[in-house]
C-alpha cells in the first residue's frame, strides 16, 4: 500500500511531505514555539516544570574551556550520554554505557579515550550537529536503564517510542529498535526497526526496517510483533500533555522506558517524519481529519487519551 502511486497513496489515506508541511506543521506549529522543542534544554526544562519526567541531567557544557570539566562532572557515574540541545535525527549522541578506571566504553565494547570525547564535545559547541550550523550547547545526561521487557528486541541500544499528537490528541504510534546496522541507535534513517502500535493496547502490529516490511529483528531473530509495551497508558498521557506545554498543534514525543524510573520524556519534534504511517502500515491522514472536525472541543488530557484508544486503534472491527 505505502509502495503504490501517489493517488492510490492518497486514496489510502498517506499524508505526504507536501500537505504535512502546509497543512498540519504551517497551519498548527506557530514559529515562535519551535524553540520549546527544537532547544532540548528548553524542552527538559519545561517538562520539569509541567511535572514530566525526563532523564537526569549531569550538566551542560556551552563554552570550549569548560570541557576539561567533563571527567569531574561524570565521576562515579555508570555511564552518561552526550547529545547537542539543538541537535536532529538522532545525530551527535554519544552513549557511553560503561566507565571503568578513567576508561569510557559504548554499548559495542569500543573504547572512547578522554580525547574523542572532548573533541567529540567542541564540535557539539561548534554547531557541527546543529540546525543550522548554529553554535550549539553539550548536555550530559545520565544513562537510561531500559526496561528488561524489551530484551532481545533491541540491539545494543535503547528502543524508544515515538508517538504523533495532533492537537492533543495521540493519533499514532512505533517503538523504535536499534541494530547492528544502526550503530545501536534507534534512527529509522540509519536502520534501526520501526514497529507500528496500536494506540488502544501498545500492541505490536507490524515492523520495517529500511521502509521494507518484516517479522523479525534482524540481529536477534525475537518476533516483533511479539511486544506489548508496559506502562502505554502514562505514555499516552505524557504525549498528550505535551501538547499544552509546548502550544504546538502537530508534534512527534519521543519517550523512553527506565527499569526503575519508568517512562521519561526524551525530547519533542514540532517537524515529525512520516515513517511512522510505513511502520503502522497504514495512513495517518484520516486520523488527523477526524480530529479537525471535532471543532475544538475542549477536552483533557484523560478524556483525548480515552478517545484516542476508542477511535484510532489499528485493531480491525474498532
Amino acid at each position: 500500500m505505502l509502495f503504490a502511486r501517489p493517488k492510490a497513496l492518497r486514496d489510502n489515506g498517506v499524508l505526504g511531505m507536501n500537505k504535512r508541511n502546509i497543512d498540519y506543521i504551517g497551519r498548527y506549529n506557530p514559529r515562535k514555539y519551535y524553540k520549546r522543542v527544537d532547544d532540548k534544554l528548553t524542552t527538559k526544562q519545561l517538562a520539569l516544570a509541567n511535572d514530566i519526567a525526563v532523564p537526569a541531567l549531569i550538566g551542560t557544557v556551552s563554552q570550549q574551556h569548560e570541557i576539561v570539566h567533563i571527567p569531574e562532572m561524570v565521576d562515579n557515574r555508570s555511564g552518561f550520554v552526550i547529545k547537542p540541545s539543538q541537535g536532529s535525527g538522532g545525530k551527535g549522541i554519544l552513549v557511553i554505557t560503561k566507565v571503568a578506571n578513567g576508561h569510557y566504553y559504548k554499548a559495542n565494547g569500543n573504547e572512547v579515550t578522554p580525547s574523542e570525547i572532548d573533541r567529540h564535545i567542541s564540535n557539539i559547541l561548534s554547531g557541527l550537529f546543529s540546525l543550522g550550523g548554529k553554535p550549539d550547547v553539550a548536555i550530559v545526561e545520565g544513562l537510561i536503564k531500559f526496561d528488561p521487557v524489551f530484551d532481545g528486541y533491541s540491539f545494543e541500544g535503547v528502543p524508544d517510542i515515538r508517538l504523533i499528537v495532533f492537537k492533543g490528541f495521540p493519533v499514532m504510534g512505533m517503538l523504535r529498535l536499534s541494530t547492528a546496522a544502526s550503530d545501536g541507535k534507534a534512527n529509522l534513517h540509519q536502520g534501526a526497526v520501526g514497529v507500528g502500535l496500536d494506540i488502544a493496547t501498545g500492541q505490536g502490529l507490524h515492523a520495517v526496517q529500511f521502509d521494507r516490511p518484516i517479522e523479525r529483528h534482524p540481529d536477534t531473530d525475537r518476533k516483533l510483533t511479539d511486544i506489548l509495551v508496559p506502562h502505554w497508558d502514562t505514555l499516552l498521557h505524557t504525549a498528550s500533555k505535551a501538547y499544552e506545554m509546548s502550544e504546538l498543534g502537530y508534534l512527534g514525543t519521543d519517550m523512553v522506558l527506565d527499569q526503575e524510573l519508568g517512562p521519561l520524556l526524551l525530547e519533542l519534534n514540532a517537524r515529525p517524519g512520516l515513517a511512522i504511517q510505513i511502520a503502522n502500515s497504514q495512513g495517518i491522514l484520516p486520523r488527523l481529519q477526524h480530529v479537525e472536525q471535532m471543532r475544538n472541543k475542549f477536552m483533557s488530557v484523560e478524556e483525548r487519551v480515552a478517545y484516542a484508544k476508542t477511535h484510532f486503534s489499528n485493531r480491525p472491527n474498532t
